[in-house]
C-alpha cells in the first residue's frame, strides 16, 4: 500500500493534535541529551542527585541539566518518562518498518546525482540528521518542537523557524541535487 502524500500529512496532523491534547506538544531532542546524562551519570556519580530544595527534587553538577529547577537533571535520573518513551518508540517503529516493508527504490534525482548506492543514501540521510539535531540543540529545540508543534499552536517564532528552515534547506537541495550548475 503507498501512502498518498496528501494522507501522511492529515495522519502526522491528527498524531501531532492528538499528541496536544492528550499529554503536550511534540518535542524530542532534549531527549538526546538526557540519555548522554543516562549515560554519563554512569561514569560520574556527582552529575545527578538528590536536592530537597531543588523544584524537581534533583539537582546536578551540569549548569543544563540543573536550569529548570533540575527538570532535566530528574528526567536523567529517572529516564522512563513520555519523552524518552516516545523516543525510543519512534526507534523501534522505524526498525520494525524497515523489516516489514521492503525498503523503496533510490530516488531518480539521488541516483542522478550520487549514483544508484544505497549505503551513500543511508550515509547522506545520517550526516543530514545528525546535523539537524545538532542544529536544533545549539538553538535550544528540535524542528518537531519548534516548527511542526510551534505553528499548530499558532506560535510565531514556529512560523519563523520553518521560514529559515526552508530558506536554508531549499537552496541546499539545489546545491546538493544539481549536476554541474542544472538545478533538475
Amino acid at each position: 500500500m503507498t501512502l498518498d502524500w496528501k494522507m501522511g500529512g492529515v495522519a502526522l496532523a491528527s498524531v501531532f493534535l492528538l499528541a496536544i491534547v492528550l499529554v503536550k506538544p511534540i518535542g524530542v531532542s532534549t531527549q538526546f541529551v538526557i540519555l548522554d546524562a543516562v549515560v554519563m551519570d554512569v561514569f560520574d556519580d556527582g552529575l545527578i542527585y538528590q536536592d530537597a530544595t531543588s523544584k524537581s527534587g534533583y539537582n546536578s553538577s551540569n549548569a543544563y541539566l540543573a536550569k529548570s529547577g533540575g527538570k532535566y537533571a530528574k528526567s536523567a535520573a529517572e529516564p522512563m518518562n513520555y519523552g524518552f518513551i516516545f523516543v525510543l518508540s519512534m526507534i523501534l517503529g522505524g526498525f520494525i518498518a524497515s523489516r516489514k516493508h521492503r525498503m523503496p527504490d533510490l530516488p531518480e534525482v539521488h541516483v542522478n546525482r550520487f549514483g544508484d548506492n544505497a549505503a551513500a543514501r543511508y550515509w547522506i540521510c545520517f550526516v543530514g540528521g545528525f546535523l539537524a539535531l545538532f542544529g536544533a540543540r545549539m538553538a535550544g529545540g528540535c524542528t518537531s518542537g519548534h516548527m511542526m508543534s510551534g505553528m499548530m499552536q499558532t506560535s510565531v517564532s514556529g512560523y519563523l523557524f520553518a521560514l529559515a528552515a526552508f530558506a536554508a534547506a531549499v537552496p541546499t537541495a539545489i546545491i546538493v541535487y544539481s549536476r554541474k550548475g542544472d538545478a533538475s
